[in-house]
């Protein structure tokens, strides 16, 4: 019943966090007149804050020492930081100037990005359906190239950028508040004084938009925050393959709301380019579903044969041996 319970409360925790990120795009246009950079700046600082309360309640510190010694892992930090504040810029940006279906686009393709990244950066080597998956990715992207009138750039540099930050975090190996607390205090001090330079030339929306925009500027760092601890709630309570399917559900309602909230155009090459993208995302599941069937059968054969032929192995002479060696050893 305890491992029922846990594995619901996982799986409510999933569905909380990727549907928190697709309803996002509701949010940003709220900060209006506020710029892209100075909301992105208000979220680096207002994350810090929150994250830093919620790692003092938790007592969770002695990673920051390991981390000072260690300029290597400071580095990818850096790496990081750098990469998801290109992302998070370039997402608001794209939400409040009217192209919430093509950013929807560039995480529905993340999970292609990241397989060719895995090939040509770590030489992984691809089972056929997932060439088949990323070929058919190619496709879609010269068939949306062609009916925007230009490569989807936007889509691109979010799954491109999406995808290295998922890379070099995965070479840190942090915790998630950990990790989203030491990138945002690298970006803290460029942040600060950027939203300090809008103040002294009179152009920060945090003075004079009045409290309730200030409010909903500071309301930055929990938007930021809250979808990553139910994230991380999530990643330890259900399986990998349940979290992988639950990330098309932020793509997914960012779509649906691109359409039906914010009236965005989907001519016909676009839902063909968009069709193909979703083809290929399901050739990608099935594979992994199948390889993990596959496993664990394999998994099981193996375990099988291991305890019928452990008794045939034990004798009373290897017993002995056994502990007489346990005994020359003690």
């Amino acid at each position: 019943m305890k491992g029922t319970n846990e594995q619901r409360a996982g799986l409510l925790s999933g569905i909380g966090a990727y549907g928190l990120w697709g309803i996002v795009p509701l949010f940003w246009p709220l900060l209006k007149p506020s710029g892209a950079i100075e909301i992105l700046a208000h979220r680096m600082v207002w994350s810090l804050a929150v994250v830093g309360i919620a790692l003092l309640a938790l007592r969770r510190w002695a990673w920051i020492g390991e981390l000072i010694r260690r300029p290597k892992k400071l580095g990818l930090i850096t790496v990081a930081a750098a990469v998801i504040t290109v992302n998070w810029g370039l997402y608001i940006w794209a939400v409040n100037s009217g192209h919430v279906v093509e950013a929807s686009l560039g995480y529905f393709i993340n999970p292609l990005v990241t397989i060719a990244m895995g090939v040509l950066l770590l030489g992984e080597r691809l089972r056929p359906v997932q060439w088949v998956a990323v070929g058919t990715g190619v496709a879609a992207v010269l068939v949306l190239a062609i009916g925007y009138g230009r490569p989807p750039w936007i889509s691109l540099t979010l799954a491109f950028s999406f995808a290295t930050y998922g890379l070099v975090k995965k070479k840190v190996n942090m915790g998630g508040l950990e990790s989203l607390a030491a990138e945002t205090a690298v970006l803290f001090l460029p942040a600060l004084g950027y939203l300090l330079w809008l103040g002294l030339q009179g152009d920060s929306t945090f003075v004079s938009g009045g409290a309730g925009h200030a409010a909903l500027l500071a309301a930055t760092g929990v938007v930021t925050a809250t979808p990553l601890v139910l994230f991380g709630a999530a990643a330890i309570r259900v399986p990998l393959s349940t979290l992988g399917l639950l990330q098309y559900l932020a793509p997914v309602f960012q779509f649906v709301l691109g359409i039906l909230y914010f009236h965005e155009a989907m001519p016909p090459e676009r839902w063909a380019g968009f069709a193909l993208v979703w083809l290929a995302l399901t050739l990608l599941t099935w594979d992994a579903f199948r390889t993990a069937r596959r496993t664990r059968a394999q998994a099981a054969r193996l375990a099988a044969t291991a305890s019928r032929t452990a008794p045939e192995q034990t004798s009373p002479e290897a017993g002995a041996g056994s502990s007489s060696y346990a005994a020359r050893e003690q």
